[in-house]
């Protein structure tokens, strides 16, 4: 089955206005924008076919064809990476019997995180998108409590079904716990990975749909697929010693450059 992996990057972030231009030093002190190190994440990936940055900025443009990355422009109207992947499948002329939706804000993501997922979505006909989700220990579940009592949004968090498929995701930390874990202990919270896995059909449906009430409340693009009764299919992923840790923030530059010192990714 042919796989193409799509990097939607955008740079007016209401958040963080240009954030995919934004450096981050490695371990060794080298300095890379946050679109070179999630298009090398997606190259790392074994199994691809074909790796693609995806944007309607030609800022990024510019920067991303600077290190070798291929170049699909999509429109200024996409509401949201999935859309813009959409855009993308469309533009090449579909042809690929799995599209991976690499968000340009995640460059901890390891490789298996991506090749299980795909691996999952072959492994289950009856799911349509699939997405990874990763058990937090409690040094994870404390800073996303703690960034929602600063204001901030750290993480999106996941229910779903014994059979692994989603109920239900959100910005807020779900489901509420009352325990207390240390820094090493397993939580029955689960970290949303921001990394999906679609079905050609499902993808191509998807910027017919209007945004949904739970979708724009929570500004998740995957619940979309869930108003509309399609199925998510959670696929849980191993650390394996890894941290993980998105940018949506300012602050997350130093975290993240700390986490790659940490484990000594240059």
């Amino acid at each position: 089955m042919s796989v193409l992996v799509a990097i939607p990057a955008r740079y007016a972030s209401t958040r963080y206005p240009g954030k995919p231009l934004v450096e981050l030093r490695g371990a060794m002190g080298q300095a890379k924008s946050l679109i070179r190190r999630s298009w090398e994440a997606a190259r790392a990936v074994q199994g691809v076919d074909r790796v693609v940055v995806a944007t309607d900025d030609d800022r990024i443009r510019t920067a991303a064809e600077a290190f070798g990355a291929e170049v699909v422009m999509t429109s200024t109207t996409c509401a949201n990476g999935t859309e813009r992947c959409a855009e993308v499948l469309d533009t090449l002329g579909g042809g690929y019997d799995i599209v991976v939706n690499l968000q340009g804000d995640a460059p901890l993501t390891p490789a298996w995180f991506v090749e299980e997922l795909i691996a999952g979505l072959r492994a289950d006909p009856m799911a349509e998108v699939a997405t990874p989700v990763l058990r937090c220990d409690g040094m994870a579940l404390n800073g996303f409590l703690a960034d929602r009592r600063a204001g901030r949004v750290g993480g999106t968090t996941a229910v779903f079904t014994a059979e692994n498929h989603a109920l239900y995701f959100s910005k807020e930390v779900i489901p509420f716990t009352s325990d207390h874990y240390g820094d090493h202990d397993p939580t029955p919270v689960f970290h949303h990975v921001g990394v999906y896995a679609y079905r050609p059909s499902a993808l191509g449906a998807y910027p017919r749909w209007a945004a949904g009430p739970l979708e724009q409340l929570e500004g998740l693009e995957q619940l979309r697929f869930l108003e509309r009764g399609h199925r998510i299919l959670c696929v849980e992923v191993e650390a394996r010693g890894r941290q993980f840790w998105e940018l949506n923030n300012p602050e997350d530059v130093a975290r993240i450059e700390e986490m790659m010192a940490g484990m000594g990714l240059e």
